[in-house]
């Protein structure tokens, strides 16, 4: 829950390569009152089944930059697993995934809440400032 000097954050992972929200998926929460500041780690989450995180830490008072560190790795490694089973015949044996990790920072004011979704796909992502 934020306060009018704090600002809030969410987000959620949208797998555009398969049309569907991205579980499982590890976000880390960081945070610095400043750009010359040194980040602060405020821990972190995992998307559930709707690819959403609900209960990032909230953020501390004079918050100017936060930064969401997606973990995207492993989900596509899952996901190929997974796929492989379903249908061995239709292998990839290219890379699984070309950005390994997807850093996204941001700037906040008080009292806002910022919502980014990370659309993502094995080979590209995108992010905005959602509602």
């Amino acid at each position: 829950m934020h306060t009018s000097t704090t600002a809030s954050v969410s987000t959620h992972i949208l797998d555009t390569s398969v049309g569907r929200p991205a579980p499982g998926v590890a976000v880390r929460l960081a945070a610095r009152p400043g750009r010359e500041a040194d980040w602060r780690p405020l821990g972190g989450s995992a998307t559930d089944a709707d690819g959403r995180c609900r209960d990032l830490p909230a953020l501390p008072e004079g918050t100017t930059h936060v930064r969401l560190d997606f973990a995207v790795e492993a989900y596509f490694e899952n996901r190929r697993a997974e796929a492989r089973q379903d249908a061995p015949a239709n292998r990839d044996s290219g890379p699984g995934v070309f950005f390994p990790e997807v850093a996204v920072t941001f700037a906040v004011l008080p009292g806002e809440h910022y919502h980014v979704p990370l659309l993502l796909n094995p080979f590209g992502y995108s992010v905005y400032r959602g509602s």
